[in-house]
């Protein structure tokens, strides 16, 4: 898949926006507000950054699964989930869809981040799974490489999925993943070239079209919705 100019009609439009190297609480903001002034017609976007480093708490997130943050912020978000950790060399793709509009429904929407998931692993000969007792996906030893947390709210979604490309890793050992225990991994420790991250973004975003039902899409490298 190529990115294309938009169509006439922005219900019909996807728009992938780069955002690069991002402050989390300034674009938890624009995503609470993008979905907050959306209409009907407005047409559905992914946000593809990275972020600063900082530690994230869920809804449902526990105190005690922040094992020693030490510099590391703590912001609570509005997403579901547990704990999870943003950080530099991970790509964060925020899903901000309209649900009602593409006729899918909430497990409709992680099984389609999952799979797009799965197959942007398997082009680097990565073999992975989602687990639906524990939304993500997870390599066949059983560490964690990406995950997810999302909100909707009036039949749209927002926040998205966090995937492990070449990050600093020691960020982990200071929390409890999700609260399940696990280890985590990333792609750059499991194949012998590690890729960038344009590559893998690019692979992911057409995965994640395609699974939304976009043949298309209209790339954006302006960070104009974070202001």
């Amino acid at each position: 898949m190529t990115s294309t100019m938009a169509s006439s009609n922005p219900a019909s439009t996807l728009i992938v926006r780069h955002l690069g190297l991002q402050e989390y609480s300034q674009c938890f903001a624009a995503m609470k507000a993008f979905n907050d002034q959306r209409s009907s017609t407005s047409a559905d976007e992914i946000w593809l950054l990275e972020h600063q480093p900082v530690f994230t708490q869920g809804q449902a997130g526990k105190e005690e699964y922040i094992l020693n943050p030490g510099a590391i912020p703590v912001i609570k978000s509005d997403r579901g989930g547990q704990v999870t950790y943003h950080g530099p060399g991970q790509i964060t793709a925020y899903v901000l869809v309209d649900l009602k509009r593409l006729k899918l429904g909430v497990r409709d929407l992680v099984n389609i981040i999952e799979q797009a998931l799965v197959d942007t692993l398997a082009v680097w000969q990565v073999v992975a799974s989602p687990r639906r007792e524990a939304p993500g996906v997870y390599i066949e030893s059983g560490e964690k490489i990406a995950s997810l947390g999302l909100r909707i709210r009036k039949g749209c979604s927002y926040h998205g999925l966090n995937f492990n490309v070449a990050m600093d890793m020691q960020p982990w050992q200071q929390i409890n993943p999700c609260g399940l225990g696990v280890t985590m991994t990333q792609l750059a420790d499991l194949v012998e070239s590690p890729p960038g991250i344009e590559p893998v973004s690019q692979k992911l975003v057409e995965y994640l079209a395609t699974g939304l039902g976009y043949n298309k899409y209209q790339t954006d490298n302006s960070d104009a919705v974070l202001n």
